[in-house]
């Protein structure tokens, strides 16, 4: 069983759970470090491809957790039963995949979330604002790129993690991530504006982004907003 590259153990701090889904799992190594570090007691697997079902389901008998891990066949949470599970998890996929497999599911969305995509954050907590999810905890993993792993309640109101936040620069950056003036999100900041300096003009796109990217980084290096970051489980 490979061990959790950075991005995975991300997404395992902000698992807890009685019982856990893994959407599109591959290897199986999250759902199996979650149930031997006792982060769930049970965990569901579920897997599209047969391939990487295959593999799932052996490397859940090999790590000798069967009774703990049921391993499915099928597309996003169509295996699971309405209400079966308490939270789930999709990791390594680009945004777009995580959304269509959210909006497929509709309302048999588990009450918690942690995503992990590759790709646009933003748009997941876009998502979330819509769907009737806060966005309780966030951090951010060194790999190829810096992902973000997010953790989303499904919770009633305006969700306070964006209160006296620039908007615009915390569904970008994420509003955990600004108020904890991330290392890793602050070069992030720097890089995205030596970047899109010389591709902005009026009316472009990528003006609003520098604009954005501008704010982000105004907030992180003001001392008065350094303020403690909302802490999700």
């Amino acid at each position: 069983m490979p061990s959790l590259d950075a991005r995975l153990e991300a997404a395992l701090a902000l698992i807890h759970a009685e019982v856990h889904a893994d959407i599109g799992s591959d290897h199986a190594a999250l759902p199996v470090e979650l149930v031997r570090r006792g982060r769930v007691r049970r965990a569901v697997v579920v897997e599209l491809t047969p391939g990487p079902l295959d593999v799932a389901r052996q490397a859940v008998a090999r790590a000798g957790l069967a009774g703990h891990i049921d391993v499915r066949a099928g597309n996003g949470f169509a295996p699971l039963a309405p209400g079966e599970v308490h939270s789930a998890s999709i990791t390594g996929m680009g945004a777009r995949t995580i959304l269509g497999i959210l909006r497929r599911a509709g309302e048999e969305v588990p009450p918690a979330l942690v995503l992990q995509p590759n790709d646009s954050a933003p748009l997941l907590r876009r998502w979330a604002g819509e769907a009737g999810f806060h966005v309780t905890a966030e951090r951010l993993a060194a790999g190829f790129w810096n992902y973000a792993v997010l953790r989303f309640e499904r919770r009633p109101g305006p969700d306070p993690a964006y209160t006296d936040l620039p908007l615009a620069a915390a569904l970008e950056y994420g509003p955990h991530l600004l108020r904890a003036a991330d290392p890793l999100l602050l070069a992030q900041v720097h890089a995205d504006i030596a970047h899109l300096t010389p591709l902005a003009a009026p009316g472009r796109p990528t003006q609003d982004a520098l604009e954005t990217a501008r704010t982000a980084l105004s907030w992180l290096t003001d001392p008065e907003n350094k303020k403690p970051a909302l802490r999700g489980r």
